[in-house]
């Protein structure tokens, strides 16, 4: 007992210097991919990065056209703006940004994946990605919020309002199934007012768009058609091996799936396919 007691401090000195001790710098020649952790607001390097092309990427053709020559400015050092992609779940929001970086890695673009609670550390993590040739996109995916969190107010300085502003070699991209990032309740439209024939948004309403709106672009996604659908689908099972895509049994099973899963989306396409190629169809 005593011999532990002995140690007990030692052993929180050590972990005392261990949670001092600031990370290493990542070598961003070989790391494409990292996460922003708040816990240690330190970088870890992301191993096995999600790579996708925007080949596999259908029915969203317009919305690849705008990221991609937004992408194409800022890796090539020219102005562009920071991204917010909202609509529809399952659509290829998240998939398109990954995209991204699969086609722009070779030339300079990396992507930092961060969640809320990092956002308050922004002006931190543009400080660490000053150095260097390569170019940021800080990735913020499903992003929403409540008026009274910490993220919010440092994530409107950081797009448009800071004193400081961030490095030029840093944009943000952020998904949301919510246009304006917030709720929207019925007593905020009745609270808009009506002056000389024109609609003036609510206190509360103003507040919100504030935000979204600080944002250059916007690119929305929407509900697809059964069409749609079904070519996802069979783009998948082609490219997972599967065969008869074009079948009257493939097209049966793969309605029937999305209206187990309630919606018809790229992602439920591509759940379905990876079921139906797995059981060897």
């Amino acid at each position: 007992m005593s011999t532990l007691a002995h140690l007990l401090p030692r052993i929180e000195q050590l972990l005392d210097r261990l949670e001092g001790a600031p990370a290493a710098p990542l070598d961003w020649k070989k790391t494409h991919a990292a996460r922003w952790i708040a816990e240690t607001r330190s970088l870890r390097a992301i191993t096995r990065p999600h790579r996708i092309e925007a080949r596999h990427l259908l029915a969203i053709d317009e919305q690849k056209r705008k990221i991609d020559a937004n992408t194409r400015q800022f890796v090539a050092g020219k102005p562009a703006n920071n991204v917010l992609l909202t609509g529809a779940r399952g659509t290829g929001k998240s998939s398109l940004v990954k995209a991204m970086l699969a086609k722009y890695a070779g030339k300079g673009l990396r992507l930092v994946e961060l969640d809320k609670t990092g956002l308050a550390h922004l002006p931190e993590l543009f400080d660490l990605l000053l150095q260097g040739p390569q170019r940021f996109i800080l990735f913020c995916d499903d992003l929403s919020f409540t008026s009274d969190e910490p993220g919010y107010p440092a994530l409107k300085a950081a797009l448009d309002g800071s004193l400081a502003t961030p490095a030029d070699n840093v944009l943000i991209y952020a998904t949301s199934n919510r246009r304006h990032l917030m709720p929207e309740y019925m007593a905020e439209n009745e609270a808009a007012r009506h002056v000389g024939g024109e609609v003036h948004p609510g206190e509360a309403t103003e507040e919100k768009i504030s935000l979204s709106e600080r944002f250059g672009l916007w690119i929305s996604f929407y509900p697809m058609d059964q069409d749609e659908y079904l070519a996802i689908a069979a783009h998948w099972a082609r490219e997972l091996g599967a065969r008869d895509s074009g079948s009257e049994g493939f097209t049966r099973a793969a309605l029937q799936w999305s209206l187990g899963r309630g919606a018809r989306s790229g992602r439920t396409a591509w759940q379905f396919a990876r079921d139906w190629a797995g059981q060897g169809k």
